[in-house]
């Protein structure tokens, strides 16, 4: 059975200017389907944001189009997820509350991001949500993982 999570744009990002294998791997596990990313409006918004900041891709070895085709491969195996009820758990930073609110929307039970240290100190717990790292995520997950 897949992993339903959420994917920060800093792990994606991450996985196309080179920083981190582990970046590159998760997102190769989600086109594999062995990780079901969920995606709604507010992140689906950032995604697009950070994709049309060139000089964030100095150092990726992908063209735009490369870029923009990835992306679509990705989307593809997202749930596009609805959010009926915002929970605004009023995390450290306020931009990051959607993804919260979009991981409790679908069931997920991880947030893979680089900013964990965000998601500390929130007035609302929700403890069925890991949040994670990509290389914290793989180290407690690859055993689920590779048996699929």
């Amino acid at each position: 059975m897949a992993i339903v999570c959420v994917v920060d744009t800093n792990v994606f990002l991450g996985a196309l200017i080179g920083q981190h294998g582990i970046n590159r791997k998760l997102i190769r596990y989600c086109l594999q389907k062995k990780i079901i990313p969920l995606m709604g409006n507010a992140l689906f918004a950032e995604y697009e944001d950070v994709l049309q900041r060139e000089p964030l891709f100095l150092k990726c070895p992908l063209t735009p189009k490369e870029r923009e085709s990835l992306f679509e491969a990705f989307l593809s195996v997202c749930i596009w997820t609805k959010i009926y009820y915002g929970f605004r758990p009023n995390l450290i930073d306020e931009g990051d509350n959607h993804l919260m609110e979009l991981a409790i929307a679908g069931c997920a039970t991880h947030i893979i991001t680089h900013n964990g240290k965000d998601f500390k100190d929130s007035n609302l717990r929700f403890p069925h949500i890991a949040i994670q790292s990509p290389q914290a995520f793989f180290e407690q997950q690859e055993d689920i993982l590779w048996q699929q």
